[in-house]
């Protein structure tokens, strides 16, 4: 082992281990109450630990593994999917994504600039992050339109604190509402902001709804390069340069999940090695959740101001109860 690569896994290790720790205690737990979900609990822990405590800084660097470790994870899934099932309800399924993702963005930008009077560039970041993958897709419009830092710092914790919000709020609902896994799943990855919320509260009701849950989450992010290059023309009048927004926006564990499914689909890979990922998976998840708890600030949630949240609160309302409407009746 190299000496960077050994100071490397030195710097992250400990963060790890937190997670791991963490991760853990939240299974030992769900294994004993029953009803509860180990995945959404390792949520919860991290959170009680960022919002007490704190994180502590020598194990930050670990800690922001989380997103690796969550993309890692969502590219095993792949190895759950069943194409044949995605193929069967693949129109359905695209024209759900499509049509959420323009009308939540005309949505917002009316809502935001027209009724609340909100800067132009703030209501384009609102409407990117709601609409197709949260804060990353906030930070990828705010390059394309030049949006200066501090409109962008208030979208991502507004966008924060919807995460948080639906993430408890989803999980509950779909206990409620009289909805199948893969019905919930859709819902849940139609509406939700964040791919992370939306994987967890996805697998909080199932291992079904997580899939499909998750499924449907990376066919909004997928749009999120047609976006950044219509964003580009509608700020700059755009140029030729600019189709590589296309290509910049599109997730490359997007690339890796697809891969993935399509190799398992067709029989590459055998009985062990796909309960080898199947177990990756769950594993990656456990410790990606307990991050994603890590990240929750109460402080700065009650800093953000309220119209960005009026904003976003009309459109998850909105979209929310429209979407489930669709879903009961298409899905």
């Amino acid at each position: 082992m190299s000496g960077t690569l050994a100071e490397r896994v030195q710097r992250l290790f400990p963060g790890l281990v937190l997670l791991g720790v963490l991760a853990g205690l939240a299974t030992l737990v769900a294994g004993v109450v029953p009803g509860v979900n180990a995945l959404l609990l390792g949520v919860v822990f991290g959170a009680v630990v960022a919002n007490t405590t704190g994180v502590p800084a020598w194990a930050r660097p670990g800690v922001r593994t989380q997103t690796i470790l969550l993309e890692a994870g969502i590219v095993l899934l792949g190895a759950r999917i069943a194409v044949d099932e995605l193929v069967a309800s693949g129109v359905t399924l695209v024209v759900l994504v499509v049509v959420t993702v323009v009308a939540s963005i005309l949505l917002v930008e009316v809502v935001a600039g027209r009724v609340f009077g909100l800067a132009r560039d703030t209501s384009s970041l609102l409407a990117a992050g709601a609409s197709i993958c949260g804060v990353s897709a906030a930070t990828a419009i705010a390059g394309t339109i030049d949006a200066d830092g501090e409109s962008l710092a208030h979208v991502v914790a507004t966008v924060l604190l919807f995460d948080a919000i639906t993430l408890a709020v989803f999980p509950i609902a779909g206990d409620v509402l009289p909805l199948t896994g893969r019905q919930f799943g859709v819902w849940a990855g139609l509406s939700m902001f964040s791919t992370g919320p939306v994987t967890a509260a996805g697998f909080a009701h199932s291992d079904v709804a997580g899939q499909w849950a998750t499924v449907t989450k990376l066919a909004r992010n997928s749009m999120l390069g047609v976006v950044a290059l219509w964003y580009a023309f509608r700020y700059a009048g755009g140029s030729s340069a600019d189709v590589r927004a296309v290509l910049d926006g599109v997730p490359r564990f997007l690339v890796g999940f697809v891969a993935l499914a399509a190799l398992t689909n067709v029989g590459v890979f055998s009985g062990d090695v796909l309960a080898a990922f199947d177990t990756g998976s769950d594993v990656l998840f456990a410790l990606a959740f307990v991050g994603l708890g890590l990240d929750v600030r109460l402080a700065a949630m009650r800093e953000t101001g309220m119209t960005p949240v009026f904003v976003l609160a009309v459109q998850l309302l909105t979209v929310s109860v429209v979407t489930l409407g669709a879903v009961v009746v298409l899905v």
